[in-house]
């Protein structure tokens, strides 16, 4: 069999340099698998190119980035879906979820999930015609919160819990770098008031990404501090001005902007389908908010609910936020901030962790 080669840049395996890796035939089904899920994420061929170079040590020319799209039948321009196909799959997400999103984050979503090629015109005109209401609501103007500023990615990590389906039995805990608006994690569970519980959301979260935040921000809530401890204990033989206790900061709640601005959009986008599901149970006598009908309801709908979660936090970490913050602090799609942080023109915060 003919065995094609190619080099990328040195990297660091296990503390040995190695300056040539050497990429096989075996090795292009993973290469293939990353273009496309960085083609339907929406971004733009330089940022495909910097993602597979930065992230993968993958080193393609936009020409052979452009002939591997077109073998592959990806494209943005031509063989849209059929507009009947478009029709069913937003009718489809407007029976669960998917009600809350505009026609931005809707397009998004057809994109990404269902891999359809479609006009984002198109989708407004059809959330329209089939949903008037929701159109009528989500246009009213909503609060501006006042600017947030961080250098960059890493540098501080908000973590904070959501309670409004805790009448139900089930408790919500995430956390977003400050600086991308990346969303960490986002956990669903029997509670998000239990320290062991939360420093394992956290202690999987720094093992999946290798490396520690260089502040972590939370409130006075005793959920944290195992979390707390755990971050400034790590950070204790690091030499930067914020290693050791100085890497965790408490605060209140309400001044824990990023994440209490971004818990709005979630609720928005996400959790007000569970709130009025959940609810409408409650009104038809089929749930009191016993022990019993708790662990039943979550029985039933933690597996389906964490699973939206994670669906969302894709979509959010590669959502084109809208202008009007652009103009308040550096903007973009989260990942691409977060993993991209050179084309902003700063740099990343990062801390080893070796679990």
């Amino acid at each position: 069999m003919h065995m094609r080669v190619f080099y990328v840049r040195e990297e660091e395996v296990w503390g040995i340099s190695r300056k040539h890796l050497l990429v096989t035939e075996s090795n292009e089904g993973i290469e293939a698998g990353l273009i496309h899920k960085y083609f339907t994420e929406g971004h733009a061929y330089e940022v495909i190119l910097d993602f597979l170079e930065k992230r993968h040590n993958i080193v393609l020319s936009l020409r052979t980035l452009k002939r591997r799209l077109q073998n592959a039948g990806l494209t943005r321009r031509i063989d849209y879906t059929p507009i009947g196909t478009v029709h069913q799959t937003v009718a489809h997400e407007l029976r669960g979820s998917g009600r809350l999103l505009g026609y931005r984050a809707m397009w998004q979503t057809l994109q990404q999930k269902y891999h359809l090629t479609v006009k984002r015109e198109d989708v407004r005109q059809t959330i329209s015609r089939l949903d008037p209401s929701g159109v009528q609501l989500r246009s009213r103007r909503r609060f501006v919160r006042r600017g947030y500023v961080t250098a960059g990615p890493n540098q501080v990590w908000h973590a904070d819990g959501y309670d409004k389906l805790k009448p139900f039995g089930i408790a919500i805990s995430g956390c977003i770098d400050g600086f991308s608006r990346k969303a960490m994690w986002l956990r669903s569970g029997s509670t998000n008031n239990d320290p062991g519980i939360i420093a394992q959301y956290y202690l999987q979260c720094v093992s999946e990404f290798g490396l520690l935040p260089a502040r972590l921000r939370t409130d006075c809530g005793t959920e944290n501090g195992t979390m707390a401890a755990i971050n400034c204990t790590l950070r204790s033989q690091h030499t930067d001005d914020f290693a050791g206790a100085l890497s965790h900061m408490y605060g209140t709640s309400t001044a824990n902007q990023r994440i209490e601005s971004w818990w709005s959009f979630f609720r928005k986008q996400r959790t007000q389908f569970w709130i009025e599901l959940f609810s409408d149970l409650r009104e038809r006598h089929l749930f009191n908010g016993s022990h019993e009908h708790k662990c039943l309801l979550r029985y039933v709908f933690l597996g389906i609910l964490q699973k939206d979660l994670d669906e969302y936090r894709q979509l959010w970490n590669n959502h084109t936020p809208s202008d009007l913050f652009a103009c308040l602090c550096p903007s973009g799609k989260p990942d691409a901030m977060y993993h991209l942080p050179h084309s902003l023109k700063t740099h990343y915060f990062k801390n080893d962790f070796k679990s």
